[in-house]
């Protein structure tokens, strides 16, 4: 019953980190012919993130390539332990630890941001990336959505947008499943 001041109190840490660096980090979306760099107050669509990540701008230590990449047993499933490189990410959101210690393929946290407008946007950029939409649940009783996707064959990807101390944290679970590139 005592265990959110704790979990708050170990991921202090961490949103202080994210927080400092939070103010100065680029966003992701990179500027190409016909589309404009996203704003915080206003997020890029995802076909311009996609453009972004095709275009070989950084991702963060939470992407990989398939080459080198392991996988994970957890109580969801197996995943792979990175999000493959061209993973849809939202705008203005930098690579994130988490304190709970639980498996995830990619955790990205982004300060301050709407989770309904994060989980949506995440949502539009899987389907824009070929995968579809499960389900889509929330808000939950602490303000995160769970997004589950699927995509061909047994591929399966839950998203979780959770918000935290002003930040909302972003965590993939990318199922062995699914292409590693």
């Amino acid at each position: 019953m005592h265990q959110r001041p704790r979990r708050l109190l170990a991921l202090l840490p961490l949103i202080l980190a994210a927080s400092a660096c939070g103010s100065s980090a680029p966003t992701t979306a990179v500027a190409t012919a016909g589309t404009s760099p996203a704003t915080p107050s206003e997020p890029a669509s995802p076909a311009a993130s996609e453009s972004a990540a095709a275009s070989g701008s950084p991702t963060g230590d939470a992407t990989a390539s398939a080459a080198g990449v392991d996988q994970t047993d957890t109580a969801w499933g197996r995943i792979w332990d990175a999000v493959p490189a061209g993973f849809p990410r939202f705008p203005g959101s930098v690579p994130g630890g988490d304190a709970s210690g639980e498996p995830a393929s990619g955790r990205f946290v982004v300060a301050g941001g709407d989770p309904a407008d994060v989980a949506s946007w995440m949502q539009s950029a899987l389907e824009t990336a070929t995968y579809s939409t499960e389900a889509l649940s929330g808000p939950l009783e602490d303000g995160s959505f769970v997004l589950d996707s699927v995509g061909e064959g047994a591929c399966r990807i839950e998203t979780t947008v959770a918000p935290l101390g002003g930040m909302t944290f972003i965590t993939i679970r990318y199922g062995a499943d699914c292409p590693a590139a």
